[in-house]
C-alpha cells in the first residue's frame, strides 16, 4: 500500500521559501552574512562560545576530532548502537574506534562500558545523545577528567535537548550537529561544531577555509568545509521554530507512551528525571519474533517505519573485516533485533496519531 504516513517529513514552510530567494536574488551564494548569523544565533541557542558551520554532520564529526587534537592511533570510545558516522568520522582522522555498549533505557552510551574499555591509548569519548535523549554526561565527563580525555558530543540527532536544564551540545570540548532533512531542525544537507574554547574556534575556521591566515596564504594544511548561503538561511528560520517542533514532537511522544504502555508486548521510551527529550525517532521495543510482522502489518496500512539501527557497528562487514570481536556488548546486540520507530514528526494530525495507535494495536490483538 502507498505509504500515508511517512516515518519522517521536511517541514519547509513559506518562510523557508521566501529566505533562500531573498539569497539567490542577493547574489551572494556562500560565506555571506546568513553563514555568519546562524552561527552567533545558533550558538546563543546552545549555550556556547562558538558555532562553526559545516556541509554536514559527518565532517562536523571529523573537524571536530582534529581541532581536538585526535589522530593517527588514537583509540576513541564510542556507542556500539548508532549511525555508523559516530565510528567512520574516527576511522577517517586515523584513529581506531572502540564500542562500547549501552544503557537498554536511553539506548545512550553506557559509562559503565565505557570505563571498561579504556586503554593507554584511548584519547577520547564519543557520547552519541540518541533519538534525542542525552547521554549521562555527569559520569562521561568524570570518566574525561579521571583519564585526561577529551569528549566529543554527537548531537546530531539532539537539537534543543536538555540535561538539568543545559542544552545537548554544550558540555562537551565540543560537539558535533547535523542538518538532514528529516532533523528536528534542518537545512537539506549540513552541520555546526559548538565549542567554548578558543583554540578549537581558531582551528575549525583556518581548516573549513584551506588552512588560510589570510586571503590566498595558508600557513596549514585544511580543506573546503563551507556551508552554503542558501542552507544558512534555511536554518537561522528553522532555529525559529526549533522550540516550536520540539515541544509538537515531545506531545506527540506524550500520546504513543499512554496509548502503547497499555501493550505489555510493547516497551516506550523512557525520559530520565531531569532531561529533556526531543525525540529525533520515537522508537519502540517489541518480541523480536514480532518486528518484521509488525512492519509488514502496518506497511499495508500505509503506517511507515523504520529500524534505527538494526546491526551494532560491532559486527558491520567494514568493522569485521577489521578484526573487531563478534561476542561484545550485549546489550545492544539485543536492543538492535527489537527496536522500531514509528512516526512522530511535527506534521502529524491528531486522526494520524490516533491511526498509528489503532494500526498498532490491532497487530497485538489479532497476535
Amino acid at each position: 500500500m502507498e505509504v500515508k504516513i511517512p516515518i519522517s517529513k521536511p517541514i519547509i514552510e513559506q518562510d523557508e521559501i521566501d529566505a533562500v530567494i531573498e539569497v539567490l536574488k542577493s547574489g551572494m551564494l556562500t560565506r555571506g552574512k546568513n553563514t555568519e548569523l546562524f552561527e552567533k544565533e545558533f550558538a546563543s541557542y546552545i549555550g556556547t562560545k562558538y558555532a562553526v558551520t559545516v556541509t554536514n554532520g559527518t565532517v562536523a564529526l571529523e573537524a571536530a576530532l582534529k581541532a581536538l587534537g585526535v589522530g593517527e592511533g588514537d583509540e576513541v570510545i564510542v556507542p556500539d548502537f548508532t549511525f555508523i558516522a559516530t565510528a567512520n568520522a574516527v576511522v577517517n582522522v586515523g584513529g581506531r574506534p572502540v564500542f562500547a555498549d549501552i544503557d537498554e533505557r536511553t539506548y545512550c552510551i553506557d559509562p559503565e562500558s565505557v570505563n571498561e574499555k579504556i586503554t593507554n591509548r584511548t584519547r577520547a569519548i564519543i557520547p552519541v545523545h540518541l533519538f534525542g535523549h542525552m547521554a549521562d554526561m555527569n559520569s562521561i565527563n568524570e570518566i574525561a577528567i579521571d583519564n585526561k580525555l577529551v569528549v566529543l558530543e554527537d548531537s546530531a540527532q539532539a537539537h534543543g535537548a536538555e540535561m538539568n536544564g543545559v542544552k545537548a551540545g554544550s558540555i562537551g570540548h565540543a560537539s558535533a550537529f547535523s542538518f538532514y532533512a528529516t532533523k528536528n531542525m534542518m537545512t537539506g544537507e549540513g552541520g555546526m561544531v559548538t565549542t567554548n574554547l578558543d583554540a578549537v574556534y581558531e582551528f575549525l575556521v583556518k581548516w573549513k577555509k584551506h588552512g588560510e591566515a589570510k586571503r590566498y596564504l595558508s600557513d596549514t594544511l585544511g580543506t573546503n568545509l563551507s556551508m552554503t548561503e542558501m542552507q544558512a538561511a534555511i536554518g537561522r528560520v528553522q532555529l525559529k521554530k526549533l522550540d516550536r517542533f520540539n515541544e509538537i514532537r515531545r506531545q506527540n511522544a506524550a500520546y504513543f507512551t499512554k496509548e502503547l504502555s497499555k501493550v505489555k508486548e510493547i516497551k516506550t521510551p523512557v525520559e530520565l528525571p531531569g532531561y529533556k527529550h526531543v525525540y529525533h525517532q520515537y522508537v519502540i521495543r517489541v518480541p523480536a519474533e514480532d518486528r518484521d510482522k509488525l512492519i509488514e502489518h502496518l506497511n499495508k496500512l500505509g503506517i511507515g517505519t523504520a529500524i534505527h539501527y538494526p546491526y551494532p557497528l560491532h559486527i558491520q562487514p567494514i568493522y569485521k573485516a577489521m578484526g573487531y570481536p563478534e561476542k561484545q556488548n550485549p546489550v545492544s546486540l539485543e536492543v538492535s533485533k527489537e527496536v522500531l520507530s514509528i512516526p512522530v514528526h511535527p506534521l502529524l494530525s491528531k486522526s494520524d496519531l490516533e491511526y498509528i495507535v489503532k494500526g498498532i494495536l490491532s497487530y497485538f490483538n489479532q497476535a
